[in-house]
């Protein structure tokens, strides 16, 4: 085990103004493999003071030299993406090749694109006999989670830093190793002190601690929608901005006609990775009546073969969690098509990868959010049908629709209730807007659109 000290303030790592440490455990095999400091209220005090110092330079420096750190940066993460990928291993229980391609992966990627805008975007427009300026929000304040602890990091920190913003980031307590990784890059980097800072801790006392504070101008959050309601209580009652990317249950529509085989295969691939813990996994699967039983058995089939592939969940709670939701299933009529609550290991966190069939919209595995590689098969009589199930929910994260006719399944996309949808196995896009329609959240993230969240607007008129 490794105790890691001190919190990354100002440029320098520094004692934590209390004693308290958090233990980091391995959720393959149940073991602390480290410890990290348990921040105070003092410590992210000391931190938003740092980034308040740090703004007016920051914000002053031109955009192609925050482009030119950011692409130093960038550089140090695919220095270190064996590092990343094993330390996201080791905390979060990711399979390697998961932690490689994604986990590491994608930061890199969204480092780079930040870099690209930072350089080209247009900070200074005219329009009329007015020209209009768009300069940074101030000091950010990012809490973050543990399903994708480096990319969520970076889809807030990299979008802050290219608009001029600095940052106080405040990592899940569940993976903060990582987080530290970043902090060094960033030191290497040449950023200058203050600019980024890293405070460890719990979220009840650091994450709130950081959302009251009257020195953070924004504050992004990714989690929960309860814990998003009290951060966008918090902010309103001063004034704030937030950012919040929140819960879903994104619907998988399979449309008449559509290759069967290709998006049940698909669709059970995307929940299953990350081992469930995705928000925009499409964990409803919508079926029309009249292939429902084949696409059943296509998805039990294909769940099986993730039986050894998945990694577990990240904590025992998570765990009991996910084993609580598949157990009100059962309880609710709901008919286990594949897998179950018993854990395919004698160690770790494991769930096994579990369809359920028979599934109603109003059964409570087919409303709430589950974070686990659980899939809910539903049938549906007629497309309006199926819209009007793909659209039964609080949320409205993520979606996919699959059609034989690209055009009728764009039409169908056009009336869903959700902030991206992915036609006929469309890839990952790290330019697009991410981000929830109703309760799935406000702002987005990524591309030029996750820029302009750190962004807020003046005119000069002449």
């Amino acid at each position: 085990m490794k105790a890691h000290d001190g919190m990354y303030i100002d440029g320098a790592w520094r004692p934590a103004a209390g004693p308290g440490v958090i233990e980091v455990v391995n959720p393959a095999d149940e073991q602390v493999i480290a410890t990290v400091p348990a921040g105070t209220v003092e410590d992210v005090d000391a931190a938003v003071r740092a980034a308040r110092a740090a703004l007016p330079g920051w914000a002053a420096t031109p955009p192609a030299e925050r482009a030119a750190r950011l692409t130093a940066l960038r550089d140090l993460l695919v220095a270190r993406q064996d590092e990343i990928a094993e330390t996201v291993t080791a905390e979060l229980g990711s399979p390697p090749k998961l932690s490689q391609t994604v986990h590491a992966g994608v930061p890199i990627a969204v480092t780079g694109s930040y870099a690209e805008l930072a350089a080209t975007y247009a900070f200074e427009e005219r329009t009329g006999n007015s020209t209009v300026l768009h300069e940074p929000v101030g000091v950010v304040g990012a809490i973050t989670p543990w399903n994708y602890p480096l990319h969520q990091i970076v889809a807030k920190t990299a979008p802050a830093l290219a608009a001029g913003c600095t940052v106080v980031v405040k990592p899940a307590e569940d993976t903060p190793l990582v987080a530290r990784l970043f902090a060094e890059a960033v030191h290497e980097a040449g950023i200058p002190a203050g600019v980024f800072n890293l405070v460890t801790g719990l979220g009840p006392v650091a994450g709130q601690a950081l959302a009251e504070h009257p020195g953070v101008d924004l504050v992004s959050f990714t989690g929960s929608t309860a814990v998003g309601r009290r951060i966008g209580a918090i902010a309103s009652g001063m004034v704030k901005k937030v950012a919040l990317e929140l819960g879903g249950k994104s619907a998988n529509v399979i449309l008449p006609g559509a290759d069967l085989a290709r998006a049940v295969n698909v669709g059970v691939a995307n929940v299953m990775s990350n081992s469930g813990q995705t928000c925009s996994a499409w964990t409803r699967m919508l079926v029309h009546q009249d292939r429902y039983d084949e696409a059943v058995e296509l998805a039990a089939a294909a769940a099986a073969k993730y039986g050894d592939r998945i990694g577990p969940l990240v904590s025992a709670t998570q765990r009991d969690r996910v084993r609580g939701y598949i157990a009100k299933g059962v309880a609710e009529g709901a008919r286990l098509a594949a897998g179950g609550p018993d854990s395919p290991h004698e160690r770790g966190y494991y769930v096994s990868p579990t369809v359920f069939a028979d599934v109603t919209p109003g059964m409570t595995i087919a409303q709430e959010e589950i974070f686990g590689p659980v899939l809910s098969v539903l049938r549906y009589t007629d497309e309006e049908d199926a819209l009007r199930i793909a659209n039964g929910t609080v949320y409205g994260l993520a979606g996919a629709v699959w059609a034989a006719d690209e055009t009728e399944a764009v039409a169908f996309a056009r009336r869903m209730e959700t902030g991206q949808v992915d036609i006929n196995g469309g890839r990952f896009n790290p330019l697009a807007p991410f981000g929830g329609y109703k309760q799935s959240g406000v702002g987005r993230e990524l591309g030029a659109h996750g820029l302009t969240e750190y962004l807020q607007t003046k005119s000069f008129q002449f």
